[in-house]
């Protein structure tokens, strides 16, 4: 069972903890370049602020973007903004989401996400969860997987590997940090690789963070993942 409000809690944290280590940039270092391509540190402040009001569209039965079209130019109007800027409207829509959280609601719904994604809305306060710590990793800030707390490091690799459950471009692969192991790719009657490494490292391959370098693969080439 999904505890949404627990997730939302942890959001909170999260973006308390992103908050504080992005008060201590400048609007000079705001400008420069994310570990994101084509994304400067203010591209991702806003697309996290962004974020926030889409889902809380999502909450409240709007569609999460008017288009694509429209939440790419969301995010080139606000990129520039000085820091301060940044900072208030990631509190504020932060704020917004948890407001939307707090609302009485049938959490066991189904909701729809992008591209005509959806899910149990139960599951979307652990979806900003993931915005928030993934992007605070690419600030470049010196946050980095391996800080991410365990629980979501955990069920952030369950997501990503049912995520790629199924898809015939990957092969049928066993993924194990050497407690957990988890099972991903296409089906077939037996695995066809196993990888291993750290829970932050098959992290960070399955979410396009790392090229898996950290990893070592048995019975075949580490698999090359589709994009999320």
């Amino acid at each position: 069972m999904i505890d949404h409000a627990r997730d939302l809690v942890s959001v909170r944290e999260a973006t308390d903890r992103l908050l504080t280590a992005a008060a201590k940039l400048d609007n000079a270092s705001v400008a420069e370049p994310s570990r994101l391509p084509g994304w400067s540190r203010g591209h991702v402040l806003a697309h996290i602020a962004r974020n926030a009001d889409a889902l809380v569209n999502v909450l409240q039965g709007r569609p999460m973007y008017v288009s694509a079209t429209a939440r790419d130019a969301d995010i080139e109007r606000d990129a520039p903004r000085p820091l301060d800027v940044q900072l208030t409207d990631v509190r504020e829509s932060g704020s917004r989401f948890q407001e939307a959280g707090a609302e009485p609601a049938d959490w066991a719904r189904t909701v729809e996400l992008r591209n005509g994604v959806t899910d149990a809305a139960a599951r979307v306060p652990f979806r900003r969860w993931v915005e928030v710590e993934l992007h605070h990793v690419d600030l470049g800030i010196g946050y980095e997987l391996e800080d991410l707390p365990t629980e979501f490091v955990q069920r952030e690799i369950d997501f990503l590997a049912d995520r790629f459950t199924g898809h015939a471009d990957v092969p049928p692969t066993r993924l194990t940090d050497g407690t957990h192991a988890w099972s991903t790719g296409r089906e077939a009657d037996a695995t066809e690789v196993t990888v291993r490494g750290t829970a932050p490292d098959l992290l960070g391959w399955l979410a396009g963070r790392r090229d898996g370098a950290g990893l070592t693969a048995e019975g075949g080439a580490l698999p090359a993942l589709p994009p999320l």
